[in-house]
């Protein structure tokens, strides 16, 4: 059995415990000020550790339930095997019983992801990579949208949990960005926001002040299905970089040039109040 074989089936037996517990959640707990974790999130990530390290017991697992920030730092740039998991992408969603979560588990071998898997517990959706073998939902091969200008985009976006206590909360590109294009969507979910605009859902996305396993699945996914991911700065995308930008390649740039204005007063000074606010 292949590496993407044993993340698939580890995948739907999580989502299999989650789906399960949607509607009869026992204990919420808070890691920080709104950073919700269940039962639920434990309980996926045990069944997704049991099942990776019986077929690769030598293997390194970073997840999300009981990483600790040394562990995030000593892993970053570490050659080897990592398996980068998040076993309940969109607590706060599943915990509401909103139907916008997933399970999320990458393979990294030196320092480059070369498998990803996103599952939708909802749905039953399993989206799936492997580097240099394009992106599948099934079995179906799937690819990025074709919207060529960033005014006809659909995107979206997220905010961190402390959004009054952080100074970069995302609030700024998203006022310029809002201006700029469709329409901007929050889903809650990371994993679920790249393999949309790998499945052409959404034309891109951003976000930042992330952890690698909210990106670190979907962005190889959103790279095999043609579309580009990168830094804020366009730079070489890093799963551990704390940023991510992921669009259909058509828009990349204008996402980028939106994002590096965000913050100038300038750049929002265009976008004026139409004559339906004019109250002269």
């Amino acid at each position: 059995m292949d590496e993407i074989s044993v993340a698939m089936i580890a995948a739907r037996e999580a989502g299999a415990i989650l789906k399960d517990r949607l509607d009869r959640i026992h204990s919420i707990e808070f890691k920080g000020e709104r950073d919700l974790v269940t039962e639920a999130d434990r309980l996926s990530e045990k069944c997704i550790r049991r099942i990776i390290m019986s077929k690769y017991p030598q293997d390194a697992i970073l997840s999300e339930e009981t990483a600790t920030r040394e562990e995030i730092g000593t892993f970053a740039g570490q050659r080897g095997r990592l398996w980068i998991v998040d076993p309940l992408d969109g607590t706060t969603n599943f915990a509401h019983g909103l139907r916008l979560f997933a399970v999320s588990i990458a393979l990294m071998v030196d320092g480059d992801l070369v498998v990803g898997v996103v599952l939708d517990p909802s749905s039953g959706e399993v989206v799936s990579s492997e580097a240099g073998h394009g992106a599948y939902l099934g079995e179906r091969r799937i690819r990025v949208s074709g919207t060529a200008r960033l005014e006809d985009g659909l995107l979206a976006t997220g905010f961190p949990y402390n959004l009054s206590r952080t100074r970069d909360n995302n609030l700024d590109h998203f006022v310029n960005l809002s201006f700029r294009c469709q329409a901007v969507r929050r889903l809650g979910s990371a994993s679920l926001a790249l393999t949309y605009v790998a499945l052409g859902r959404l034309d891109g996305y951003w976000e930042l002040g992330l952890s690698p396993w909210d990106v670190a699945a979907g962005s190889l996914i959103v790279t095999e299905a043609g579309g580009s991911v990168s830094d804020f700065r366009g730079g070489i995308f890093n799963p551990f970089g704390r940023q991510v930008v992921a669009t259909n390649g058509l828009i990349h740039e204008e996402v980028l040039g939106a994002l590096a204005e965000g913050r100038s007063g300038k750049a929002l000074a265009r976008f004026q109040p139409g004559p339906f606010f004019d109250q002269s």
